[in-house]
C-alpha cells in the first residue's frame, strides 16, 4: 500500500471512530455517557442506553519494550483538547466537545485550555464498574473503619463532588533468569558448665531462580500521593480491555507524565524486589530454616513487553474543622485509600490500652490462663471499638 493509499484508509478508520464517538442519544439527541453500572452508553437527559460495539471483548496488545519508539501512536481515535488547573497545575484530557469548569482534582474552577500536543494513545483501558453513589458509600464505611478517627468527624464527613478520572499507568511483562547468593544458619544448642545458649552455624548458599512476572504495574503519574495511589491497589488488570473512546465518554483522563524507560526503571525496581523475597523464601523452604541473611541477586530481564492502560478512579475529598482530607476510590473494586484527621485523645488511649493489654496478657500467662489469654487476644479489637 503506498502512502497515500495508507493516509486515506487511516482517515476512514478515523472518521468511522469519530462518528461512533460523536454518537448522539437515538431519543432525544443529548449526550451519551458510559454507564459503569451496566457497560452501556447512556443518555444523561432522557435515560435510553446504547450498546458499545464491544462483542470480541479483545484486550489491549503486549508490546514488544524493544520496539516502543516505532509502537508510539498519537490517535485517541476522538478529538481531545488538554485542560489545565491554574490552582494545582493538573492536566486533564477531554474529549473535545466535553465542557468542563472544574478541576477534578482540587476541585477549583480556574482551568484553561493548554496548547496542542500529540499524546501517546492508550492501548487498554480498565472501564468503571464501580458506581458515583456506591464509591461515595464505600468511602462512609472506610472512614467508620479508622480507629484513630475522630467520631465528629465520622459523622460529619460528607464526600464532596465525587470525579471519575482515569489514570495513566504502564504494565510489564518479563521472563526474569536470576542467580543468588546467600547464607542460612542452623541453630545449636551450646553448653558450657551451667550454663545453656542457642548459637547459630553460617553456611554459603548459590542458585537459580527462574519467574515470569505479569503486569508490573507503574503508575504513569507524578500528581498524585504514590502511597494512596497504592494504597486501592491492586486492579484487576487482567480484565482490560482494547481501547475504545466510548468508555471514556462522561470522564477526564490524565495524561502520563512518567514516561516508557522512566517507567521501566521503576517496575525493574519492583520485580527486583519481589524477585529478592521470592529467594528469601526459597531458601529458607529448601533448608528448613528461618534464618537467612547476605541475599545477593542478579537478573536477567528477557522477552519485555508493556501496555499503557487507562484505570479508573473516583477522587474527592471532605472537610473538618477547616482542613480538606483527599481520598480515591478505585473504579474497579471499591477500594479506599486517602487522608483522616487523626485523634491526639484516640492515640493516647490507644497506647494506655496497649501498655494495659500487655501487662494483663503477661500476668494471664504467669498464671497459666492461656486460654483465657487467647480469648482476650481475639477480642482486643473489639473492646477497644467499644472504648472508644
Amino acid at each position: 500500500m503506498n502512502e497515500a493509499e495508507n493516509t486515506g484508509a487511516f482517515n476512514e478508520e478515523t472518521e468511522e471512530t469519530l462518528e461512533k464517538t460523536d454518537e448522539k442519544c437515538p431519543q432525544c439527541g443529548g449526550t451519551l455517557d458510559f454507564n459503569p453500572e451496566t457497560g452501556e452508553l447512556t443518555c444523561t437527559y432522557c435515560g435510553a442506553t446504547v450498546d458499545i460495539d464491544d462483542e470480541e471483548k479483545n484486550r489491549a496488545a503486549e508490546l514488544d519494550f524493544r520496539l516502543a519508539e516505532n509502537a508510539a501512536s498519537c490517535d485517541w481515535g476522538a478529538e481531545t483538547r488538554t485542560v489545565i488547573c491554574k490552582n494545582c497545575g493538573a492536566e486533564t484530557v477531554y474529549d473535545a466537545e466535553t465542557v468542563s469548569g472544574e478541576c477534578p482534582y482540587c476541585g477549583s474552577n480556574q482551568v484553561m485550555e493548554a496548547g496542542g500536543e500529540s499524546i501517546m494513545a492508550p492501548g487498554g483501558v480498565c472501564p468503571f464498574t464501580v458506581t458515583k453513589k456506591d464509591a461515595g458509600e464505600s468511602f462512609t464505611k472506610w472512614l467508620k473503619g479508622r480507629l484513630f478517627c475522630p467520631s465528629a468527624a465520622k459523622k460529619a464527613a460528607k464526600a464532596g463532588h465525587i470525579s471519575g478520572i482515569y489514570l495513566p499507568y504502564w504494565t510489564f511483562d518479563a521472563d526474569t533468569y536470576s542467580k543468588y547468593t546467600a547464607r542460612y544458619g542452623r541453630e545449636r544448642t551450646v553448653r558450657r558448665g551451667k550454663e545453656t545458649r542457642v548459637e547459630i552455624r553460617w553456611y554459603h548458599t548459590r542458585g537459580f531462580y527462574n519467574r515470569f512476572i505479569n503486569d508490573e504495574l507503574v503508575a504513569a503519574t507524578g500528581k498524585h500521593d504514590k502511597k494512596m495511589l497504592e494504597s486501592i491497589e491492586p486492579f484487576d488488570t487482567d480484565n482490560n480491555l482494547e481501547y475504545k473512546p466510548e468508555y471514556l465518554a462522561g470522564f477526564a483522563s490524565e495524561r502520563y507524565t512518567v514516561g516508557l524507560n522512566e517507567a521501566w526503571e521503576h517496575g525493574k525496581r519492583d520485580m527486583a524486589r519481589t524477585i529478592e523475597a521470592d529467594v528469601y523464601a526459597k531458601v529458607r523452604r529448601e533448608y528448613h530454616t528461618s534464618h537467612v541473611d547476605s541475599v545477593r541477586v542478579y537478573t536477567d530481564y528477557r522477552n519485555v513487553t508493556y501496555k499503557y492502560l487507562l484505570l479508573p478512579v473516583w477522587m474527592s475529598s471532605f472537610e473538618y474543622k477547616g482542613k480538606n482530607y483527599r481520598f480515591m476510590v478505585n473504579g474497579r473494586s471499591g477500594r479506599v485509600g486517602g487522608k483522616y484527621p487523626v485523634s491526639p485523645l484516640r492515640v493516647a488511649i490507644a497506647v494506655l490500652l496497649g501498655l494495659s493489654a500487655a501487662a494483663l496478657l503477661a500476668y494471664l500467662f504467669m498464671q497459666g490462663e492461656a486460654d483465657m489469654a487467647e480469648v482476650y487476644i481475639r477480642n482486643a479489637e473489639s473492646y477497644f471499638q467499644i472504648l472508644m
